[in-house]
């Protein structure tokens, strides 16, 4: 961190944060008010349920189908199998199985409601204690082992083969790497179902299932000890499975994970009811099992002008932590995301980028930030992009970002190869280490061009939250606010796995988590 900070105007960021929350709470009063087929799903899977049936449908949507298709799944799935397993005798697992063969799960008479809380309690307590002995396992690795220099260096595999990805995050990790994460295959966020086992076949990346988790967290275990330094494990649960997905990684163990109802909406269309009803469930998850979640707002400049846009990521930031904060996670889980995303032939373009990044650090000093590297501007000429990347790794280190994603010097030609990681790890390691003490030894200009494009962010980054506050969020999604992509509010994929809650719902995880992580209707300000 810099020795003599950017003068932020501490009442503009006060006024913008407050206007944050406002547009967190309107959005969280409509996800009060509803569930998905998937958080139905993810409550299926903590109370045991796993396996396809033999179709390869697995048996959580088995389930969950045939209560929605009955008219039920307004009193959550819980509910009917708990009293399913006070009636038939049963595991939720042997339901499940039955399910599959023709059982009508709400057909079954009414059970004893205290025998079937008591059913829905014990099921609660054994997933969640599992989530809690992960937790802690990390915690413990951690302690021995502990991790690399910030920022923490993060790379992507995305062989399509799991078992090709474990030799690949193997390689990144004894040359340097503190994170890997595993690309998901293309178009798995629009999948309605989570595939099942380990997969040796995917396009750009490699299916997210559990059993895919479990193996590369073993493998990142193993390579841990090696190279003495805990690797952590990234993994996208975004899209239509979003808290099923962030239910297998509290499971497996993952560090950290994608998790942005705002990246579906934009940029695959899905169902603003639906993602933000699953977010909401999803990063409850992922804040009692300790993981830190990573936002998408990096993929916004992409598609807009990234110094024209860059209010538009902070605003996101300010809402994805307001969001995240009412669902239990903590400061330090908010990976807010931003980018390098600067065309590099505009004049002092260095210093604009300096100066969105200090002033996302400064606003959020306790939050992991995420730092993506050029994308947009990458050409394929290899030599170019080596020094854009060179760039983009003193721009982070003087900032103090703490989570970096590698930029690849072949990135618009191929997925990466070892070779490719290996020269990318060592031009962050030269620039970080040769820089690492010189945000200590300078200062900003009071009239500077870092301090007033700061204060032009800041202005605009409040103007522009007055604005949506106004009409609310799902609004601007659909007027092109953010990304300069336009989405209807009641359309996009998914939308007919939203259900309206009845009197009588029932989540026993969701209540317990909300019990034990202190949660609240009202997003605050965040606990450390």
């Amino acid at each position: 961190m810099v020795n003599h900070l950017l003068a932020l105007d501490m009442e503009k960021v006060e006024k913008a944060r407050q206007l944050a929350k406002s547009i967190a709470l309107k959005v969280q009063e409509d996800i009060n008010l509803h569930t998905t087929v998937s958080v139905e799903r993810t409550v299926a899977r903590l109370f045991g349920i796993d396996g396809t049936n033999h179709e390869d449908i697995p048996l959580a949507n088995v389930v969950v189908d045939q209560v929605y298709r009955a008219g039920c799944l307004d009193r959550g799935v819980a509910f009917w199998i708990a009293n399913a397993v006070v009636a038939l005798d049963k595991t939720p697992q042997q339901v499940a199985e039955e399910c599959s063969q023709g059982l009508r799960i709400c057909g079954l008479p009414m059970q004893d409601p205290h025998r079937v809380d008591q059913v829905m309690a014990t099921y609660t307590d054994e997933s969640l204690a599992v989530i809690a002995q992960q937790r802690q396992k990390r915690e413990a690795l951690k302690k021995r082992l502990g991790q690399g220099k910030g920022p923490l260096k993060y790379v992507i595999v995305a062989s399509g083969n799991i078992f090709a990805d474990v030799e690949q995050a193997k390689s990144a990790a004894r040359h340097g790497a503190d994170i890997i994460a595993v690309i998901r295959t293309t178009a798995q966020s629009l999948l309605d179902y989570v595939p099942y086992g380990t997969t040796t076949e995917g396009f750009g990346g490699t299916y997210a299932t559990q059993a895919n988790f479990k193996v590369m967290r073993q493998a990142l275990d193993e390579v841990s000890e090696e190279v003495g330094r805990y690797i952590m494990l990234v993994n996208y649960c975004s899209g239509l499975c979003m808290p099923e997905i962030a239910a297998m990684g509290a499971l497996e163990r993952l560090d950290m994970m994608l998790n942005d109802a705002m990246y579906g909406i934009l940029f695959r269309d899905i169902n603003m009811e639906r993602t933000f009803a699953d977010q909401y469930f999803s990063r409850m998850i992922n804040a009692y099992a300790g993981i830190i979640i990573n936002t998408g707002e990096d993929n916004y400049l992409t598609t807009a002008d990234a110094y024209e846009q860059a209010h538009t990521v902070l605003a996101s930031n300010f809402i994805n932590e307001q969001m995240g904060l009412v669902a239990g996670l903590q400061n330090w889980q908010l990976g807010l995301g931003h980018a390098f995303e600067l065309d590099p032939k505009m004049p002092n373009g260095f210093l604009y980028e300096l100066a969105t990044a200090q002033t996302i650090r400064q606003i959020f000093p306790e939050a992991p930030l995420k730092y993506m590297p050029p994308t947009k501007h990458m050409t394929g000429d290899i030599f170019m992009g080596h020094v854009q990347n060179a760039m983009f790794n003193l721009a982070s280190v003087l900032t103090g970002q703490s989570i970096h994603l590698l930029g690849m010097l072949t990135e618009a030609i191929h997925t990466p190869h070892l070779s490719d990681r290996i020269l990318s790890l060592e031009n962050a390691e030269y620039v970080m280490e040769n820089a690492r003490g010189l945000a200590a030894e300078i200062s900003f200009k009071p009239d500077g061009i870092i301090q007033k494009r700061s204060e032009a962010i800041v202005d605009q980054v409040v103007d522009f939250l007055q604005e949506i506050e106004a009409m609310g969020l799902k609004r601007a999604i659909s007027e092109g606010y953010f990304a300069d992509i336009r989405r209807p509010q009641e359309g996009g994929k998914g939308g007919d796995g939203v259900v309206r809650k009845g009197l009588d719902y029932r989540n026993p995880f969701m209540d317990r988590m909300q019990q034990e992580l202190g949660i609240t209707s009202t997003p605050g300000k965040g606990r450390s």
